[in-house]
């Protein structure tokens, strides 16, 4: 099924709303891919790997994220942690999440 124009301008918006949530998730500890579906989806956000996945490698090609590999219980998992480049993203999006919450509730 195609999407709609507006299904596709929420889509989105709402990308860099899950992409905000990732930088800050992994501001706090390593992430991967399943955990941050699980807590995307607990923010109302479905995700697929076919689509978290790739949002991650283009924000590590970008430098917000850095991955390792590692093996737990014998299977390769990569965590990602935020980089300084991607604090500093994420430090200007709450100044620009404060700007634009307070122009709303004028």
């Amino acid at each position: 099924m195609a999407l709609s124009y507006n299904d596709k301008v929420f889509r989105n918006l709402f990308l860099g709303f899950v992409r905000l949530h990732v930088l800050y998730h992994a501001s706090k500890e390593p992430v991967f891919g399943l955990s941050l579906i699980k807590e995307l989806e607990r923010h109302g956000y479905g995700m697929s790997p076919g689509t978290l996945y790739p949002i991650l490698h283009q924000m590590e090609n970008n430098g917000f994220l850095l991955s390792e590999k590692a093996v737990i219980n014998g299977k390769m998992r990569k965590y990602y942690r935020i980089t300084a480049e991607g604090k500093k993203a994420l430090s200007e999006s709450y100044e620009k999440i404060k700007e634009l919450s307070s122009e709303i509730n004028e």
